[in-house]
């Protein structure tokens, strides 16, 4: 019985995946702006957090790790922040500014979640990139398990994620309060940590694939 219980909950997390995306979905800044759905994405996306640390954690225990758990789990986690950046820096959290250019008021338009489009590119290669080494590196029969820099980045996304969500349900109250400025400059901060920890474990991925195609290349020749 407990063998299918860590595979049960990275089912749940796909499944909270949806629930989380359609509350984003929904959401309209300015639109269907209601903050219900911001918190029901927040509880969601932090109930999926801790069903990520339980089946690994109880698969580790229990000694129950099997391919499904191996595939999925980093499946899902890479729908969870891929999807989310997507959705941040979408029409869905667009606030239009006036800005001065030349003397002439100008109207433009920006995230509220302060994500740009070029972040999530950056993302996404990063994902691309490293599965790829990681699917080339395994069919040489190389192991190439995630790295703690790959936890930490997971850890650092998903922190930023809570943050913008945080941030956006409450902007109007923070105008209000007069601590907008200070609560931007906590989510730039935690977007470009976001982006510096992913960039830098790609590079430390990318020299672990160059150490182990070395490593292969050595050994093939010393076969021969």
């Amino acid at each position: 019985m407990f063998r299918h219980v860590p595979n049960l909950l990275t089912g749940l997390r796909l499944l909270l995946a949806v629930v989380f995306f359609c509350m984003l979905a929904y959401y309209q800044y300015e639109g269907r702006g209601d903050p219900t759905f911001l918190w029901v994405a927040f509880i969601v996306y932090l109930v999926a957090l801790i069903t990520d640390f339980l089946d690994g954690f109880l698969a580790r225990r229990w000694k129950v790790e099997g391919a499904f758990g191996r595939i999925v789990d980093p499946f899902v986690d890479k729908i969870l922040v891929l999807g989310s950046f997507t959705f941040f820096a979408g029409k869905n959290f667009i606030i239009p500014e006036t800005v001065t250019h030349g003397g002439t008021p100008e109207m433009v338009v920006k995230t509220l979640t302060g994500v740009a489009p070029g972040i999530v590119v950056i993302l996404l290669a990063r994902e691309l990139l490293v599965t790829s080494l990681r699917g080339s590196s395994e069919s040489t029969g190389k192991n190439f398990g995630a790295q703690f820099s790959g936890k930490l980045k997971m850890v650092v996304q998903s922190v930023t994620i809570l943050v913008i969500l945080v941030y956006v349900n409450y902007y109007q109250q923070l105008q209000k309060w007069g601590y907008e400025h200070f609560a931007a400059n906590i989510r730039d901060f935690c977007i470009w940590a976001t982006v510096a920890i992913t960039v830098i474990s790609g590079v430390l991925y990318i020299q672990r694939a160059i150490g182990l195609y070395r490593e292969h290349n050595r050994a093939t020749a010393g076969a021969a």
